[in-house]
């Protein structure tokens, strides 16, 4: 789908209400190709996204906390590392 959404459950601190809108739109964005959707269709473009959100919040709510505690730092740096390790891919694909 998406690599820009991120994965909103069990961190620590909670995930925000704000973090939760921020995936919402996003997902909304994605699904409907729309970056900014016209007059017309403001409306139902901003329902879209409260409700995704209202399901996200539901959905965290409702799972049970188990495994490890994210925290934003640990993921920050494990995105980084998976950063480093595809450069090294391609800078290895352009030397072949």
């Amino acid at each position: 789908m998406c690599r820009s959404i991120r994965v909103l459950h069990n961190f620590k601190p909670p995930t925000s209400r704000e973090e939760m809108q921020a995936a919402a739109l996003q997902y909304v964005r994605k699904v409907s190709g729309l970056h900014h959707p016209s007059h017309a269709d403001e409306a139902v473009f901003d329902a879209a996204v409260r409700a995704v959100t209202a399901a996200t919040e539901k959905l965290l709510g409702s799972l049970h906390k188990g495994g490890k505690v994210r925290t934003r730092e640990g993921e920050r740096e494990k995105a980084q590392a998976r950063w480093k390790q595809r450069e090294a891919r391609m800078a290895g694909a352009a030397k072949a």
